[in-house]
């Protein structure tokens, strides 16, 4: 009970601070704080698939409604204003943005698709997983800078 206490408030939360990184909108530190909120929900979704944590359909709710929510939000930090200069950001992601929007806008519907059908049971938090991480892999295998 209290780990879903835990991930229904972070969801809560992630709204508020979702209308302040839009204040802070394209710095590092900005960035940093969607991708934890994404693998925040993605660690809980993935602790009920694994068996770690029982199902509890509230924590899958909401944790799939932050990775809709956030991802949508997410290539607005790439916007023409927003720090180029961050050694961690891939230069490609300004040269290929509408590729990167639409992986980005596919995780988003692939999360909101598993809402609409919210997985009943541990397998099926598994099998939706295994959809999401398709659609971020793909980003990732385009954008993500690999570190040594």
């Amino acid at each position: 009970m209290k780990w879903r206490a835990i991930v229904v408030a972070t969801a809560l939360a992630g709204v508020a601070f979702g209308s302040v990184l839009a204040a802070d909108s394209g710095t590092h530190d900005a960035r940093i704080a969607l991708m934890k909120k994404i693998g925040g929900a993605t660690g809980a979704l993935g602790a009920i698939a694994k068996g770690d944590k029982p199902y509890d359909a509230a924590i899958v709710k909401a944790s799939l409604t932050t990775i809709a929510e956030t991802v949508k939000a997410f290539p607005d930090q790439f916007n023409p204003d927003s720090d180029k200069t961050d050694a961690e950001v891939n230069p490609k992601i300004w040269d290929n943005l509408d590729d990167f929007k639409a992986k980005a806008a596919k995780l988003s519907t692939d999360a909101e698709t598993a809402l609409a059908q919210l997985p009943a049971d541990q397998a099926g938090v598994g099998a939706t997983l295994k959809t999401l991480g398709g659609s971020c892999g793909a980003c990732h295998q385009a954008y993500r800078i690999k570190k040594d």
